[in-house]
């Protein structure tokens, strides 16, 4: 007699086990679920097997082969497409001319299938249907037979109204080749559904077998542990290769070159199966546990009800219970998997993580050390153990930034906030940062806290009404200006400054712990709007500038305003200010993609041209969220952001003669010397952004940079503001009579240079040390990285906040020294770098 074995499915239930296997090949106890099927029909006489493949087919050929390597007779197919349950059978038609069984390839059972067989011969039928009774028979289907055997009634997966019997179809039939006569060729059709209804509908020979004994269906990952804790507590029996320890230990079962530390195996308790060459050190204890081939588990660790897969490592002290960590994982020290993980292929966890009950993780991801893992890790390839850089949580949108998280992160913030209290929301133009603000706001409504939803808006002006009165913080949506493919959510407190780090790390709390605060029913927030916002701001702006000397001179200006929310703004202000302003890309519309770099740079160079054409004052292309702008001389010259920083120090120095300038620690060195010949004073700060505002709230500050395009003028307000930049520039051009150019060109000739050097965070803290220790005999300051003075020349190493690079600045007299102290500060930390490695 043969045996057909289904072994086609795709196995999607069972993912992430199934992402480089199919189904029937994942291991139980170290061999292949399939494998056990074979032997069951080897131990009933059956060893002529046809396997019916279709998902993943080579992977099981090459185990399997002809078979002879287990004692039996293997044929394969594999039809062309998915013909169904019954028509891949049929498709098997040539090797089935005389009686034969069907049953599954990812079942665990120990039915005596011989009983069968011989209840199919007594009672001369067609089909005899394999049945037992189950606790719940919703997922599979329901059968009723006679006394003497018959089918009467057939249900596949019932509803509980529907359901009308306990007993079930387990998958495992015995037919008679003429059933085959039942299905046409090469058309879908399946057994359950189309050939034993219509069997039973035309009388046909269709009887069921009532079987006892164990059966289980290894459909999903709960399923795959429940079938090993049942073999572990010896609800069913199976072939185990590995050999038994000794009389004293009969559950304790060890592969060849097996290496137990702990000589007398008093460490492992209950069933624990170690695969070939697999090492267990120190006092690592295992309980209940089936570990692969060449793994090791380090001293300390403690495993209970782990299935661990081939080529696993596990670090000591970690703890892992009740989970699956697939082939080549690497755990790190200290590491804690809870109940139903599953951890898929090639995966690496690094130190003290933390893998929360029920995730599944998919193949080749990382996660980083401290992480905690709270929802299950599909798509990107990390999980950080940290949410926030800085103020903003920034992602991939929908890979990394998915409505489901930005969910949870509104719930975490509403937790961190009094309930009723209220808050300020608003986004960019892009239809993603709609979408994560929505479900942002949804989490912190169900917080119990108030949003004023400003919808589409200006960052500055956003951050301007909260530093009036009436909200405790705010939330700012947008495309991200580095990565079209990223959001960024930014976070503010109620002064419309950053948040610190400490609030940073409060919200990131909850969210990993899932500690939210749930308000009753009757309590969630409410969404209201704010219509006079751009009121508030446009009071503010103009009470701020000299309309009097800017409608004097009448100033033109073109501004490339890049379908923001500036457009419904800046232009109106201007034009009330007496200024003559040419606009490009004003229509403000909700686009479902930004700009990208090389279109930016097409609309610089369109900007240009026509600033020149124009004969305007100057040009501006304005950034999409109204923070930073980019500056053109009347002459079209398109200035850098270094450039623009100097150029507008300068404007400030002339037009002001008093007070303060707030610059951050790379900026070039001759913003001191501008700064002390108009009476004004240089105060250096952090490069980011929160530093750089606070340090703006200073007495007497007349404006505060950034490096990338940023200023703030605290006459107005301290936070960065792109629209008033336009306008006090444009005021400032018109007191001292100069233009962008003519500044430009009077600014001292120095060379300036700017390099990223990958530095992983390891390395980031030595690197500063030898940057430290280099610097001992010179002349340095410590505010921001190492900066070290050379006379008028610098240097300043500076380890970036949020990504693993250094960044190397150096500024001197002419091209060829800045290109020198950049190269040997390079080969410097090239140098360290290896030397840390090396340690």
């Amino acid at each position: 007699m043969k045996a057909v074995i289904m072994a086609g499915g795709f196995g999607t239930r069972i993912h992430p086990l199934t992402i480089n296997l199919p189904k029937p090949m994942i291991p139980l106890f170290n061999r292949p679920i399939m494998l056990h099927i074979v032997e069951l029909l080897k131990k009933h006489g059956i060893d002529e097997l046809v396997l019916l493949l279709y998902h993943q087919p080579e992977v099981i050929k090459n185990f399997f082969g002809d078979g002879s390597e287990f004692g039996v007779r293997i044929s394969y197919v594999t039809p062309l497409e998915d013909f169904g349950t019954a028509g891949a059978v049929k498709a098997a038609s040539k090797y089935l001319t005389e009686r034969f069984m069907i049953i599954s390839g990812d079942l665990l059972t120990d039915f005596d299938l011989s009983e069968v067989m011989r209840f199919h011969e007594q009672n001369k039928a067609l089909a005899t249907i394999t049945l037992t009774s189950v606790k719940d028979p919703l997922q599979f289907g329901v059968v009723i037979t006679d006394k003497q055997g018959r089918i009467t009634k057939f249900l596949e997966k019932p509803g509980w109204g529907e359901v009308f019997s306990d007993t079930i179809n387990t998958g495992i039939y015995v037919l008679e080749p003429e059933v085959l006569d039942l299905i046409p060729t090469g058309e879908n059709r399946d057994w359950s559904k189309d050939v034993f209804p219509k069997m039973l509908q035309e009388q046909m020979a269709l009887l069921g077998c009532n079987l006892k004994g164990y059966w289980a269906d290894i459909g999903n990952t709960d399923a795959y542990l429940e079938a090993c804790s049942d073999i572990t507590q010896k609800k069913v029996q199976i072939d185990v290769r590995e050999r038994r320890a000794r009389e004293s230990k009969p559950d304790i079962h060890l592969g060849e070159e097996t290496l137990v530390a702990a000589g007398d195996l008093s460490l492992l308790e209950g069933m624990v199966v170690l695969g070939d060459n697999t090492q267990v050190l120190g006092r690592a204890k295992l309980k209940n546990c089936v570990v692969g081939r060449n793994c090791v588990i380090e001293d300390g660790a403690e495993l209970q009800d782990a299935i661990l897969w081939d080529n696993v490592y596990v670090r000591k002290g970690s703890r892992i219970t009740g989970a699956v960590l697939c082939h080549n994982v690497r755990v790190g020290q200290g590491v804690v998997i809870e109940e139903a993980a599953v951890i898929a292929d090639e995966t690496t966890i690094g130190d003290e993580a933390f893998i929360k009950k029920d995730v599944k993780v998919w193949p080749r991801k990382v996660i980083e050390g401290g992480a905690i893992v709270t929802t299950n890790l599909i798509w990107g390839e990390k999980w950080r153990k940290s949410l926030f850089e800085g103020a903003q949580v920034h992602g991939l949108t929908n890979v990394e930034l998915t409505p489901e998280f930005s969910a949870k992160l509104g719930a975490a913030y509403g937790s961190t906030l009094p309930k009723d209290a209220f808050i300020l929301a608003g986004r960019d133009a892009i239809r993603s940062s709609r979408m994560l603000k929505r479900s942002f706001v949804g989490g912190l409504l169900s917080s119990g806290v108030n949003v004023r939803d400003v919808k589409m808006i200006s960052l500055p002006v956003l951050r301007y009404k909260l530093s009036t009165f009436g909200e405790v913080g705010g939330i700012h949506f947008r495309q991200s200006p580095e990565d079209s493919a990223a959001t960024e959510i930014i976070f503010f407190d109620g002064d419309g400054n950053e948040i610190s780090s400490s609030t940073a790390k409060g919200i990131e709390r909850i969210f990993f712990k899932e500690n939210f605060r749930r308000v009753h029913y009757s309590e969630p927030g409410g969404i209201s709007e704010l219509p006079r916002i751009y009121d508030y701001y446009r009071e503010g702006y103009l009470r701020a500038l000299d309309g009097d000397i800017l409608r004097k001179t009448r100033p033109k200006i073109v501004i490339d305003l890049n379908h923001s929310p500036a457009g419904d703004l800046l232009p109106a202000l201007l034009n009330e200010l007496g200024c003559e302003v040419i606009e490009l890309n004003s229509h403000v519309f909700e686009s479902s993609s930004g700009h990208t770099p090389d279109q930016d740079q097409r609309s610089l160079a369109q900007l240009s041209r026509i600033v020149v054409t124009l004969e305007a004052t100057a040009g501006v292309w304005l950034g999409p969220s109204g923070e930073r702008l980019t500056l053109i001389d009347e002459a079209g010259e398109v200035l850098t952001d270094v450039e623009a920083l100097t150029v507008l120090a300068a404007l400030v120095c002339r037009a002001e003669r008093k007070g303060t300038l707030v610059m951050p620690v790379p900026a070039p060195h001759s913003v001191e010397r501008l700064a002390a010949e108009s009476g004004l004073t240089v105060l250096r700060a952090k490069s980011d952004g929160r530093s750089l505002v606070e340090g703006a709230k200073g007495r007497q500050v007349q404006l505060a940079a950034s490096m990338d395009g940023r200023f703030a003028f605290p006459g107005f307000q301290a936070n960065f503001d792109a629209l008033f930049t336009v306008g006090k520039t444009l005021e400032l051009l018109a007191r001292t009579g100069q233009s962008l150019g003519e500044i430009r060109r009077t600014l001292p000739k120095r060379s300036y240079r700017h390099v990223k050097l990958p530095c992983s965070w390891e390395l980031k803290g030595g690197l500063m040390r030898k940057m430290s220790e280099d610097s001992v005999d010179l002349e340095a300051s410590f505010i921001d990285g190492v900066k070290v003075q050379m006379g008028d020349d610098w240097v300043l190493m500076l380890p970036d906040q949020h990504r693993p690079l250094a960044h190397i600045v150096t500024e001197a007299a002419d091209a060829k020294r800045a290109d020198q102290l950049l190269e040997t500060y390079r080969q410097k930390v090239e140098s360290w770098k290896k030397e840390l490695m090396g340690a």
